[in-house]
């Protein structure tokens, strides 16, 4: 009796080690679908447009593997770590939406810190609030199908910010709240690229609230990787000069909101954001651009030379079985430009599907359709119709969760 109390001791002493030590999980996620586009820009850069059939990875939710560990110090506190990569699995490659991070390694998130009855502070490369709240929108079902039509620029796709720290609260009666900053790490000018972000959540069963505020200013090492576009890209109307080093170059608001209606989720969301362009094109060194005119605002004029737009949103997810979601959710944002009277328009429908395998598999189709007036259209998933027409997109995937 005694040697076996003895030995249930001893047992016990172990587990309670075991449990102290570190633990490290590997996760991924990889997204594949088959879509068909109408009206596509042909090679070449041509002005005609024609059909297209592609295989795109990341429809809903960027194909990805990552790292993440804790351990525990103690006391109640813990020392947590992520790493995240992103990749292209229909080719195999890295996962780049700029010229800067499309060969960096754990480009979607790279964190260190802390976390206890305090909360949790990371330091590192990561998204701020708006990339929480998507989940009461879209986005969450539809993913990136959605992001042209203006959630990328908003924030709701995700946006990283680099040389970051953020301090999230712990579940307070239904509320969460974040707040971030971004270090522009210029010798001299603390204001030159740096960023900060409030946000706030509130869960209460059925109900779901959110709220966003990210602001940006240029420098010659912006830490929000949004400042920073594609190699080669050039903006239109924007003067190259870096006169606004430190002024504010991208505001951002976001107000979400979500109910569940037994088996539907009804949501609905605003979004606003203001761009300083001049001070974005300074930062970047961007080539010489062109005037935008009302001749060639259909071709030039985009989302992302707008000073001001207004993103607007409904949706829902209906559950026909435990397996089975139907989908549907409009999209429409209004844009201004400088030079230009009235405002550019882009109104995009979607439905969808989303069946269930198992809980970590699920087959998905989508089709969209986005309209453009008075600016560019710029495609439901990156390709242009090249003209003030409508495009439509329809994929089918699958998605695989490990």
């Amino acid at each position: 009796m005694k040697k076996s109390l003895l030995a249930l001791a001893v047992l016990g002493a172990f587990a309670g080690a075991a449990q102290a030590q570190s633990s490290v999980t590997i996760y991924g996620i990889v997204d594949t679908g088959i879509t068909y586009t109408s009206k596509a820009v042909t090679p070449a850069g041509g002005t005609n447009t024609g059909s297209k059939f592609a295989v795109n990875s990341g429809t809903i939710q960027g194909s990805r593997i990552g790292f993440k560990g804790v351990e525990d110090l103690g006391g109640g506190l813990n020392a947590v770590f992520q790493l995240e990569t992103g990749f292209t699995n229909d080719n195999g490659g890295l996962q780049g939406s700029d010229s800067v991070t499309s060969s960096n390694l754990f480009r979607r998130k790279s964190v260190v810190g802390l976390n206890g009855g305090f909360g949790t502070v990371l330091l590192g490369r990561q998204t701020d609030w708006a990339d929480t709240i998507s989940a009461y929108t879209a986005v969450n079902d539809f993913g990136g199908v959605t992001q042209n039509s203006g959630s990328a620029l908003n924030r709701l796709q995700g946006t990283r910010t680099n040389n970051s720290i953020a301090y999230t609260t712990n579940n307070l009666g239904g509320f969460t709240g974040q707040a971030m900053y971004g270090f522009g790490e210029t010798a001299g000018k603390t204001s030159a690229g740096q960023s900060f972000g409030l946000g706030v959540k509130y869960d209460n069963g059925p109900l779901g609230l959110g709220a966003n505020y990210y602001q940006a200013k240029g420098g010659p090492t912006p830490s929000d990787t949004s400042l920073i576009p594609a190699a080669g890209a050039t903006v239109a109307n924007l003067a190259t000069t870096t006169a606004n080093t430190g002024n504010t170059a991208l505001k951002v608001f976001n107000l979400v909101a979500s109910y569940q209606f037994g088996p539907a989720r009804v949501y609905g969301n605003w979004s606003r954001v203001k761009q300083d362009l001049n001070t974005q094109a300074g930062l970047a060194g961007l080539a010489t651009p062109v005037a935008l005119t009302a001749a060639n605002r259909t071709t030039t004029a985009t989302l992302a030379n707008s000073r001001k737009a207004d993103m607007w949103e409904l949706g829902t997810a209906y559950s026909l079985t435990p397996s089975l979601k139907l989908l549907a959710a409009v999209e429409y944002t209004t844009a201004s430009f400088d030079g230009l009277n009235g405002k550019g328009k882009l109104t995009q429908y979607n439905l969808g599907t989303d069946y269930w395998l198992s809980k970590r598999t699920d087959l998905y189709a989508f089709v969209s359709n986005l309209r453009a007036k008075d600016m560019k259209n710029p495609g439901v998933v990156g390709d242009t119709t090249g003209n003030d027409s409508s495009q439509t997109a329809v994929t089918v995937g699958i998605r695989h969760k490990f």
